[in-house]
């Protein structure tokens, strides 16, 4: 028999010192019998994918359902997903996958929102459509008792009905944005501002933009021998599409764009493309899923500020390009893939093929996996110029440089465990540090 040395009293001191704090903050903690969750055992799982859902405003406003943390412990799972609408609004597709007793009952609505619509108007009305879903839930649980449907409709509304939509501007949005940045030390400043303005106007049948941009970046630095490097870039562009639709799978487009850019050695470039899509899955999925093929042809005149690297200050040249693309939004995560390749007709030579995708995978109870990556392998780069980049150039990434491909890759997971609930607001001290 092993016999431990008995601690002393200065030891007891300092185990107590350390020991007290923990004591202090598990004894606020609850047990578990403790928890009380309040509400109908009616569970859900709420499932926002590229949409801003204010997950608070939803647990104080609907507060008859458990919502849970995981899909494992639902009875419904709410996913939901979003797209911009012709009138530069946003539309929510809300689909309701019933599980365990609830499975094989699926309903699908939808929440819209105009452009003007501020954040708080948008999640008002996230959440009247998403209580209209889980009500009809509740019910067929045998848990709706004390809820109840009030029609805020104006009477003079419900007499008549709907009137016929007037819009003085045909569906046209416009949008003028405005930025500027100025920033410095004491060795080093710059500033910068840039801005744009968009008009647009989609219907059914087609879909119209006209944009305009333009950004001008200044930097100045000064070397420890107090010689100083300043250098100025700048870019302009006009562009302008028009998209028709030819039925529930096919698309036709057409655009031209001008561009200018110091950083690519661009005096003036004016393209001139067509463009044909097909879609496997009919576009009115598109929140869902989409598998899409386009090819388009065009021709681009370029006038270059520099001699290029093939002794040519302007040319013209025709190029042609095919985009597959797949994107999915299901229960088990998000998953994108892109597939593109171009080359100019010329000199099939100059070409580039380029790869990306990402995938977001709920793997497990409170386990995901989330991966993106993107590969391009590059032969056309046709404007750079022919007397390469001063150091200062390529640090501060100033002038587009030749290069034969271009990567990036990200990985990463997150694991999280312990109640199931997902119920209670608490907004206070949100500071991880204080």
């Amino acid at each position: 028999m092993r016999v431990l040395p008995r601690p002393t009293r200065g030891d007891d001191v300092r185990l107590f010192r350390w020991v007290f704090p923990f004591l202090a903050l598990a004894s606020l903690i609850p047990s578990a019998e403790a928890q009380d969750v309040g509400r109908a055992e009616f569970r859900v799982f709420l499932d926002c994918q590229r949409i801003r859902c204010d997950f608070d405003y939803l647990r104080r406003e609907i507060v008859w359902v458990n919502w849970v943390r995981d899909r494992q412990d639902a009875d419904l799972h709410l996913l939901v997903t979003s797209e911009n609408t012709g009138s530069g609004g946003r539309r929510a597709t809300l689909r309701f996958i019933g599980l365990r007793t609830l499975a094989g009952r699926d309903l699908q609505l939808l929440a819209s929102t105009a452009q003007t619509a501020t954040d708080d108007e948008e999640r008002q009305e996230l959440v009247r459509v998403m209580g209209l879903g889980l009500a009809g839930y509740a019910g067929a649980l045998g848990r709706g008792t004390g809820l109840e449907v009030v029609d805020h409709t104006p009477i003079e509304i419900r007499e008549t009905g709907q009137q016929e939509l007037v819009d003085p501007w045909n569906r046209w949005v416009f949008r003028v944005t405005a930025n500027g940045n100025l920033s410095g030390e004491s060795r080093a400043s710059s500033n910068s501002f840039s801005g744009s303005v968009r008009a647009s106007r989609t219907t059914d049948d087609w879909k119209l933009t006209l944009s305009s941009r333009g950004s001008r970046t200044s930097s100045h630095f000064i070397f420890e021998d107090s010689t100083t490097y300043d250098n100025v870039t700048s870019s302009y562009g006009f562009d302008g599409r028009a998209v028709h639709s030819l039925g529930p799978r096919w698309s036709a487009g057409a655009q031209a764009e001008f561009d200018r850019s110091s950083r690519q050695n661009l005096d003036a470039s004016l393209r001139v493309a067509a463009a044909l899509e097909y879609n496997f899955w009919p576009y009115s999925e598109s929140s869902r899923r989409q598998l899409t093929v386009l090819y388009s042809l065009g021709r681009s005149q370029f006038d270059y500020a520099d001699t290029t690297v093939f002794d040519l200050i302007n040319e013209t040249r025709y190029d042609q390009r095919l985009i597959i693309a797949l994107a999915t939004r299901e229960p088990w995560g998000t998953s994108q893939l892109t597939l593109e390749g171009q080359n100019y007709l010329h000199d099939l030579s100059r070409n580039e093929f380029s790869i990306s995708g990402g995938v977001s995978i709920r793997l497990y109870k409170g386990l995901s996996v989330n991966s993106n990556a993107f590969y391009s392998r590059v032969r056309n780069q046709l404007n750079v110029a022919k007397g390469g980049a001063t150091d200062e150039e390529v640090l501060l990434r100033l002038r587009e440089l030749e290069t034969g491909y271009r990567y990036h890759m990200s990985i990463g997971f997150t694991y999280t465990f312990g109640s199931i609930y997902n119920d209670i607001v608490n907004p206070r001290i949100r500071r991880d540090n204080f």
